[in-house]
């Protein structure tokens, strides 16, 4: 009987080349930010103290880029929920994660369109980062909930869905100024019914 053949381990990257892609990964979000998603790739590269052959190595293509900034953007907004959990008392942990939540938003608004040009559509993408993101909100209303910060009856999604909104009705520049006043709307409202 023949042995199988196991899969190599995918090996950790160097430390130095772990930081490289985090600076280009920060940097390139502050282009498309600033410049939406057309920005250039030789002016990243630049600005993250690397030569353009190092970002293509990187990210071989600017959709790569994109995705994996989009990426980066939903794992720090996941990891925010257990940190927050762990360090603030239950309401106000829901209040700074949904204020994350707000610019995560403003990240997303300038790259999706762009991650809407991938071929094959970014629809897995968007459904994976839409599931942690959902654990991450009700995981915070659960917690708020079993402190008495929030009433039961609260939707989690709703608190998105609201914050979503806003955003996508907004036609000026301040929209996530009004977004983080909405927070502290949403906050005051979902509080138990005296």
């Amino acid at each position: 009987m023949p042995k199988k053949k196991s899969k190599p381990v995918p090996r950790k990257p160097r430390a130095d080349a772990q930081r490289n892609r985090d600076r280009i990964l920060e940097i390139a979000k502050d282009a498309f930010t600033r410049s939406g998603a057309n920005s250039s790739l030789d002016d990243v590269a630049k600005q993250a103290g690397i030569g353009p052959g190092t970002l293509y190595r990187h990210f071989p293509t600017r959709d790569a880029l994109l995705e994996a900034v989009y990426r980066t953007e939903v794992g720090r907004l996941a990891a925010a929920e257990q940190k927050l959990a762990q360090t603030m008392p239950p309401i106000e942990a829901l209040r700074a994660w949904m204020l994350l939540f707000v610019d995560y938003i403003a990240a997303k608004q300038i790259i999706a369109p762009a991650l809407n040009t991938i071929v094959g559509g970014p629809s897995k993408l968007f459904e994976s980062s839409g599931d942690q993101i959902k654990g991450a909100i009700h995981g915070l209303v659960e917690r708020a909930i079993k402190s008495g910060d929030i009433r039961p009856d609260l939707d989690p999604l709703d608190l998105l869905r609201a914050l979503v909104g806003v955003s996508n009705v907004a036609s000026g520049p301040d929209w996530a100024q009004s977004a983080r006043r909405l927070v502290e709307i949403l906050i005051l409202g979902s509080r138990p019914i005296a």
